[in-house]
């Protein structure tokens, strides 16, 4: 079996803490807040106040992207106000055969999320009275995450569940106190345990999402030390999931890895000998698996930017590497033999707009290739995992560090 599949026993996570329980992080891991008061910013994950209201006023004049994003968004199932949600106590999800309870939490993450947002963009209460209906079903029954795929299971949904309820809750009076309550605590029970689990040696794109959902999740519980571990593990994970030419001649690997020889981290890497900026552990399995690690990466980022804390910096070169070189590849240019043997599985989703708006359109680096894959995928909706209408939120703009007060 290659090192990269540990055992499932990997998954089970230390007890959680109690609301209220949680030590202070370190000072240089905390939020700095708007104006570096050490508190954390609502709404602050993945998407911002002051963002989406830039994002409202593009719609209402009818500019492009946005304009045919929203619509697209507002058409899609997950809009419906008569959207049924289906909760089950036990969310069981086997690897490669995920039952139906698996892709129902998922979609109905993204149905909330999906409120929230024409809440926040319309200002139509009906939404977040749907988005709170959905929330409050499943936080009623849901208890666990099991199986084999629970991790990456309680990630997906559990990243999405976060934004939606970071959202809901910081902008609607009418989500009540208790109800918000059992939200959070749902959180803690049923998510954290799982997304919070040692997986050094699975491939990345699971701890990368898993991470995604940890620091939303500790955003919305305003959890200083979850916060603190998730920036922890995206500064030990990133690293070792995009390579540059400066880590030396192999790639580095994340703590707790097996990955002792040579040999072993060029199997974890499916077989790639070659290493070049930008590439990925996963670029000879798949670009999908890449887009979610990219798409993880960039919510984890974004989510600590909102909170002051200015993950983009500490890995933007790599980033950016990744990117375009990802992006190149996806947009049909022809690998070499060196890559991955000629051949490149090219099924990246819309996990892109994230990551450039940052890097491109705040910093004002140059991504040519990821420019041109993010406008022929536009307007990006769902991938029915964790990434939801991004071309909507974040495209060419919405929520530049002058706008979002972060630091």
């Amino acid at each position: 079996m290659p090192v990269r599949k540990r055992l499932i026993a990997a998954l089970i996570a230390p007890l959680f803490l109690l609301p209220g329980c949680a030590p202070a992080a370190p000072d240089s891991a905390a939020p700095r807040g708007a104006n570096g008061s050490g508190v954390f910013r609502h709404p602050g994950v993945v998407v911002g106040g002051d963002g989406l209201a830039a994002v409202r006023q593009r719609v209402t004049e009818g500019r492009e992207p946005w304009k045919s994003a929203f619509d697209a968004m507002r058409a899609s199932r997950y809009a419906s106000l008569a959207y049924a949600p289906h909760p089950v106590a036990d969310v069981a999800c086997p690897p490669e055969a995920g039952p139906p309870a698996c892709l129902a939490e998922r979609e109905d993450a993204i149905a909330a999320y999906t409120h929230a947002l024409l809440w926040r963009l319309t200002g139509e209460r009906r939404h977040a009275v749907e988005a709170v209906r959905i929330m409050d079903a499943w936080s009623a029954v849901l208890k666990r995450h099991s199986d084999g795929n629970a991790g990456l299971q309680a990630a997906w949904s559990g990243s999405t569940w976060a934004r939606a309820a970071d959202l809901v809750h910081a902008t609607y009076p009418g989500w009540e106190p208790p109800a918000v309550e059992r939200f959070k605590w749902m959180l803690r029970k049923a998510f954290l345990p799982a997304v919070t689990a040692p997986v050094a040696d699975y491939n990345g794109n699971w701890e990368l999402a898993m991470t995604d959902a940890t620091i939303g999740i500790a955003v919305f519980l305003e959890d200083r030390a979850v916060f603190a571990d998730a920036l922890r593990r995206f500064r030990d994970r990133v690293p070792a999931y995009f390579y540059l030419t400066s880590d030396g001649p192999l790639p580095k690997t994340p703590p707790g890895s097996t990955l002792d020889t040579p040999e072993k981290i060029r199997t974890y890497w499916f077989g790639q000998r070659t290493y070049v900026d930008g590439l990925g552990q996963e670029t000879c399995r798949n670009l999908m698996h890449i887009g979610y690690a990219l798409a993880a990466t960039a919510h984890i980022a974004e989510t600590a930017w909102h909170q002051g804390v200015d993950l983009y910096a500490e890995q933007a070169e790599r980033l950016r590497a990744a990117l375009e070189f990802h992006a190149r590849y996806q947009l049909g240019a022809k690998p070499p033999k060196w890559l991955c043997g000629g051949r490149i599985e090219r099924t990246m989703g819309p996990d892109v707009e994230v990551a450039l708006n940052h890097l491109g359109h705040r910093l004002h680096l140059a991504l040519p290739e990821t420019e041109k894959l993010a406008a022929s995928r536009r307007p990006g909706g769902t991938d029915d995992l964790f990434v939801a209408w991004e071309t909507l939120t974040h495209a060419d703009g919405p929520g530049r560090a002058d706008a979002s007060g972060a630091a």
